[in-house]
């Protein structure tokens, strides 16, 4: 107990937090990992375990899925409430969205997602035949302020994490769905008695006829997001008329967590809501670059290295099968509140083969450290030249095809994922440091899929047009980061203009970061070592890692070190 308990502060997952419970329930996991990689092909377990690539959420490996946007509408419980009165039907409703997260969480392995929680809301307070009069949006908005303060505080997913929850909204135009924006946007602004509002992730979805415009009716809920952001970095931005979704209804986008994104399914409807991904693996790209950096000329190089990309991708593609194969004979029964709430796209059959269910899922395969890789193959990183970011254009475009190949050939929704790689930055950095000689060790970690790297200091209108044309490619999900300086509380303006910005360069989804350091004593906002208002020491710093915000204390060895490295993408 006390070897886990000693390397707390080095797990893999910023948002764990000790307990009694908790410290079993991760000695477990440990000895099921290890049971998992026994079980697994050792021809394919030694690319896990030699830094190759690494399976994420292994101690589901067979006996779950990763994430899901759930599907509540058509589910909820009409009839149990319509003997109800109006405020017991209000309380219930977001008692209801607690109890489906709860339970939902702990029979996957990742984030839970809603897709339109402005709207939802509203749809159900609909076919409730609750008034949307003043005293019923009163009690709404009081349930909404507790519902966040739980998800905030509630630590027993795992008997030691806050739960993984993103909310989509920004496009209902209803007088409840507008509430519920003010309500949820208002606690990020407004309310003191929270400490820290960090969870959950909020999406604004961004869309030129709905919200984006002076003239479009949620005009002035994107101003109210702006300003929210501007003091707590949420939320964060889905961008829903950038031009790869375009033609798609805003309603069906949806991001979970830190940016997994499911649309298209071979069998049915382009819709993000009641589906998920069910497993993703990240290959190490740096790995691979500096396997064949012995090559005689850069051409060769980077032949090779698509070439050897390919193999480990193939062995990627056939780990992800033997998960999903093993997850389809699952029984439903293992699956109680998925039964019992019916989260997904299709009803949750009560029979053996879940193949019905989880096919509408994806199989990601992920990838860090482009920059790197680049930088070995070439001398020097892929915003460098612009033959260097062609270079890059070209790679990621060849993993894109390479896994549409696998998609129609296995007949399955298969992802390319920019991976945020919260563990594996250090994981895979320290695992090729034993065994390769390179200038790209010398900062302690590597950097997230196609990112720039955080020490460039580009304008951000030029970070934006290097990063843009990756997030089509990765349709398994992606993100753009702007990193300023300090909170720009005065300055809505500028995150306008940047937003304007990346809608039209066909970035999808983009959030800002800056330091941000709350007195624990007296709530005090800002950056600073002592608080500016009280003198006081006990200060909490909020950055973001792997999309979510969290405490600094609590990062992994190679985000914290990447935290320090982060300058500011000047204005």
């Amino acid at each position: 107990m006390n070897s886990i308990q000693n390397n707390r502060r080095v797990t893999d997952n910023a948002a764990k937090r000790d307990s009694h419970a908790g410290l079993i329930f991760e000695k477990g996991v440990r000895q099921v990992k290890s049971y998992i990689l026994s079980d697994i092909k050792p021809n394919l377990m030694g690319y896990h375990t030699k830094g190759y690539i690494h399976i994420h959420d292994l101690e589901g490996y067979g006996s779950t899925y990763n994430c899901l946007t759930l599907s509540v509408v058509e589910s909820f419980p009409y009839e149990k409430l319509e003997h109800m009165s109006s405020t017991k039907k209000i309380l219930f409703i977001l008692q209801y969205y607690q109890l489906l997260i709860g339970n939902i969480a702990n029979e996957q392995t990742g984030g839970i997602a809603f897709a339109n929680f402005d709207q939802e809301i509203s749809d159900i307070f609909t076919r409730l035949s609750i008034e949307a009069n003043v005293h019923n949006l009163a009690i709404l908005q009081d349930c909404i302020d507790s519902f966040i303060y739980w998800i905030n505080y509630s630590v027993t997913r795992n008997s030691r994490e806050c739960y993984y929850v993103s909310l989509n909204l920004g496009l209902s135009t209803t007088i409840v769905g507008r509430h519920v924006n003010k309500s949820v946007l208002g606690v990020y602004k407004d309310v003191s008695y929270i400490e820290s509002v960090i969870r959950p992730n909020i999406i604004f979805k961004v869309h030129d006829k709905i919200n984006f415009y002076p003239e479009s009716p949620n005009y002035d809920l994107l101003k109210l997001s702006m300003e929210c952001t501007a003091k707590r970095m949420n939320p964060t931005y889905m961008l829903c008329s950038s031009s790869p979704y375009v033609d798609i209804d805003p309603r069906n986008l949806s991001i979970v967590g830190c940016r997994t994104r499911v649309i298209t399914d071979l069998f049915g409807e382009s819709t993000s809501i009641g589906r998920g991904n069910i497993a993703n693996i990240s290959i190490n790209l740096p790995r691979i670059a500096l396997e064949v950096s012995s090559t005689s000329s850069e051409e060769e190089r980077y032949t090779r290295f698509k070439e050897r990309w390919t193999e480990i991708a193939d062995i990627t593609k056939e780990i992800l099968l033997d998960r999903y194969q093993r997850t389809i004979a699952l029984h439903s029964q293992q699956f109680p509140a998925n039964n019992e709430y019916q989260p997904w796209c299709v009803s949750f059959p009560g029979q053996a083969s879940l193949e019905e269910v989880f096919k509408h899922g994806t199989l990601s395969i992920g990838f860090i450290g482009l920059s790197e890789a680049i930088e070995v193959l070439t001398g020097q990183k892929y915003y460098g030249s612009d033959d260097n970011y062609q270079t890059a254009i070209d790679f990621v475009t060849y993993m894109r095809n390479k896994i549409n190949e696998y998609s129609r050939s296995e007949n399955l929704n298969m992802s390319l994922l920019a991976t945020s790689g919260e563990h594996i930055s250090s994981r895979f950095h320290d695992i090729d440091k034993q065994l390769y000689e390179s200038s790209i060790f010398d900062k302690g970690y590597y950097t997230n899929s196609f990112h720039v790297e955080v020490d460039s200091r580009l304008h951000p209108f030029k970070k934006i047009m290097y990063e843009c044309k990756f997030h089509n490619l990765c349709n398994g999900g992606s993100i753009t980061y702007v990193e300023l300086g300090s909170a720009p509380l005065d300055n809505i303006e500028a995150l306008y203009d940047i937003i304007d910005y990346a809608h039209n360069a066909g970035i999808f989804y983009l959030g800002f970061n800056y330091p941000l350091d709350i007195c624990r004593e007296c709530g005090t906002n800002g950056t600073f070592d002592t608080c500016s208002g009280c003198d006081s020491q006990n200060i909490m710093r909020i950055r973001r890692v792997s999309g979510y915000l969290e405490d600094l204390s609590y990062f992994g060895k190679g985000k914290t070190l990447e935290e320090k490295n982060r300058k500011v993408n000047p204005i």
